[in-house]
């Protein structure tokens, strides 16, 4: 590991609802030069662009407004620059409110909001597929055009150079669409040490920290697996920080006095949630290849990673899209001991036969026995007679939402006309709920990246 500059990037946010101390805890709890929130996940731009539909000032992750205007006298203050694709659908919305926020707190003139869009394509979409850009279901190969009527989202994943513009224009806060969690990280890394684009092994060195931090505490103790009894002071986690140097290694630790750990087997896991192929991890800016990474312990709660080699970036981009595929719902009841699974297998028999008598037709019925096989499913075994509760789970998914609502119906009379000794009616009558499918698709760069624009704006 090289001496010289050192850049210190800070985990935020892990998901839209994690721990919102988590920021304020990072910003005040020690020297950060970035702090980094990562809000989107595939089915959330899909549930900002139904609240945006609904709402035109909606469509962005909501708790980013609030958190920003707990830290932000901070972050002027300090000098810290952040990096967040917390705009969703919605980005230049979500940057005004962050910019209503630095007014109120009496900062107009002293802040510079970066904003990058682009990333949506629903606007285009039509004029994309009669382009012939068929974005076909990566995993069933349909064409786009089968469910485009159906279609509620659809956005590209960019990379990290528009955030890197933004930032060499002046920006200290940069909100963002639908961009790569890692992007987040790497924009940094690449405008502090002014890497070039393409330099494969530097992409891939960004690459790695951004993945290590992007689910927030999970690398730095939380729900983690080995030893996890060993981790003290989960009330208080430390959220990751990235230590970075400019010869590409860096230091994954945390601040001082927090709880949680980090160490070779807590970075470890993080590494291989969500891996894929340990050969090729695919990105926008390049590819890495994980399986040269290095992790050695440094220290108390400070992981080395070092020896990271990547490739060139693919000519495609990935889209996530969403559309609309019917209607559920799921229904919970709890039976007492004794013989509390043979009660709830009773009940589900009972419960099916009425549906089949009424004529109701379901794409799927799916029934779960919490406490038995819920979790490991036949690896569970067969249950104890003398379990002492089970909770019937039961759900049900349809194109007819007339079906889907008299079920809902059908799972309260069993407390009087079924198995003996209900013990609760978790939730009163279920609700019936929208299903969101996912429908990943690869399209040309070239058709996105031009769209790609930044601004800066100012309080």
């Amino acid at each position: 590991m090289s001496g010289g500059k050192v850049v210190r990037i800070a985990g935020g946010q892990g998901f839209w609802g994690d721990w919102l101390e988590a920021p304020v805890r990072q910003v005040q709890g020690g020297p950060i030069d970035y702090l980094m929130m990562d809000y989107l996940a595939e089915v959330t731009m899909s549930i900002m662009q139904k609240q945006r539909s609904r709402n035109p000032h909606a469509g962005y992750a909501r708790d980013f407004v609030p958190l920003m205007e707990r830290i932000l006298p901070d972050i002027v203050k300090k000098g810290i620059r952040v990096t967040s694709n917390a705009g969703g659908v919605n980005p230049r919305g979500c940057a005004e409110a962050v910019l209503d926020s630095a007014r109120k707190l009496g900062l107009g003139g002293k802040l510079k909001v970066g904003l990058v869009t682009g990333d949506d394509l629903l606007p285009d979409l039509d004029e994309l597929i009669a382009a012939g850009h068929e974005m076909r279901d990566m995993e069933t190969g349909r064409p786009l055009s089968d469910i485009r009527d159906r279609v509620l989202s659809a956005n590209a994943y960019l990379g990290m150079q528009p955030m890197v513009e933004a930032l060499r224009r002046g920006a200290q806060v940069v909100i963002t669409g639908r961009v790569t969690d890692t992007g987040l990280t790497l924009a940094p890394m690449f405008h502090e040490f002014g890497w070039d684009f393409d330099d494969w092994d530097k992409v891939a060195a960004g690459t790695v920290a951004g993945h290590i931090i992007e689910c927030g505490a999970q690398s730095s103790g939380g729900n983690l697996l080995k030893d996890w009894r060993s981790v003290k002071g989960l009330a208080n986690p430390g959220f990751p920080i990235v230590e970075a140097h400019e010869d590409g290694s860096f230091v994954i630790t945390k601040h001082p006095g927090t709880g949680g750990v980090v160490s070779v087997p807590s970075v470890t896991e993080q590494l291989v949630y969500e891996m894929g192929d340990p050969h090729q991890y695919i990105t926008p800016d390049g590819v890495a290849d994980f399986t040269t990474i290095r992790l050695k312990r440094a220290g108390k709660d400070r992981v080395q990673v070092s020896g990271i080699r990547g490739g060139p970036r693919t000519p495609m981009l990935k889209v996530s899209i969403a559309y609309f595929y019917g209607y559920k719902a799921v229904g919970t009841l709890v039976y007492g001991w004794p013989d509390a699974h043979d009660k709830a297998r009773a009940a589900d028999a009972i419960l099916r036969q009425r549906l089949k008598d009424l004529g109701l037709e379901f794409e799927q019925i799916l029934t779960e026995y919490v406490g038995v096989d819920a979790t490991h499913g036949r690896l569970a075994g067969p249950a104890s007679p003398e379990l002492p509760e089970v909770q019937l789970r039961i759900g049900v998914r349809s194109t007819d939402k007339a079906a889907v609502e008299r079920f809902t119906r059908e799972i309260a009379p069993l407390v009087l006309t079924g198995p003996p000794s209900v013990t609760g009616f978790a939730g009163g009558r279920p609700q019936v709920e929208e299903i969101v499918a996912y429908w990943p698709a690869l399209i040309d760069r070239t058709a996105v990246e031009p769209g790609v624009r930044v601004e800066i704006l100012e309080a």
